[in-house]
């Protein structure tokens, strides 16, 4: 059962919280402005919420240089005004109420995500706090979650834990890492465009059976 978990690990944006579709809009125009690319509502909603797996494969598929892209995103957005215009999910408010140790794994740079935890008044509700850069990898590779679990004192240990996120990569560095994954489908199979498998699948957390 999933209240037998002895740590959790969680992703950021798209499990715990999103971002308004005003904003993701008005952020892909003035990026689009800079990389004289005209991003459709589809080709937004594929990057912003990794619909396809690898941004940077994604990007390169459309003709796009990944690190011309992420320079010209970055420089676009404002920590403020997306802290603003995030919300947390209902459903994940359980996380705050966990008796186990809780980290979060994402791929949200620390500039953008600190201000989020901030705005939201959910920093306390980790033990630590992982954003994913070049020198960590990137999920699925399993060495950020394993830099989470190490911050908390369980990567040699036998302690039982689980990681959940809204996409593909989340499940992979779940596994490979030697987790159990929960997969919450917030957007959709159809929208996806695939069935993204895990240990648990769910369209929310309140479908799982969570003690403390």
């Amino acid at each position: 059962m999933v209240s037998e978990y002895d740590f959790w690990l969680l992703d950021l944006d798209g499990t715990l919280v999103d971002v308004e579709w005003s904003y993701t809009r008005s952020v892909f125009d003035r990026v689009g402005d800079r990389l004289d690319h005209s991003f459709s509502d589809r080709e937004a909603d594929i990057l912003w919420s990794g619909l396809s797996g690898s941004r940077n494969a994604q990007l390169r598929e459309w003709g796009i240089e990944p690190d011309t892209f992420w320079n010209a995103f970055h420089a676009e957005e404002d920590p403020a005004v997306r802290a603003q215009h995030t919300y947390l999910h209902d459903d994940a408010a359980f996380v705050g109420d966990l008796e186990t140790p809780v980290g979060l794994v994402t791929h949200c740079q620390q500039f953008l995500a600190g201000p989020v935890l901030d705005e939201l008044d959910i920093r306390d509700w980790f033990d630590t706090t992982l954003c994913c850069t070049e020198e960590t990898g990137w999920k699925p590779d399993p060495t950020p979650v394993e830099r989470a679990m190490a911050d908390l004192g369980l990567l040699e240990s036998d302690a039982r834990g689980v990681l959940a996120g809204d996409g593909a990569n989340d499940v992979g560095a779940a596994w490979n890492a030697g987790l159990d994954a929960i997969h919450v489908e917030r957007v959709g199979h159809e929208r996806r465009g695939q069935c993204v498998l895990g240990d648990y699948r769910v369209q929310s957390f309140d479908e799982l059976e969570i003690g403390t």
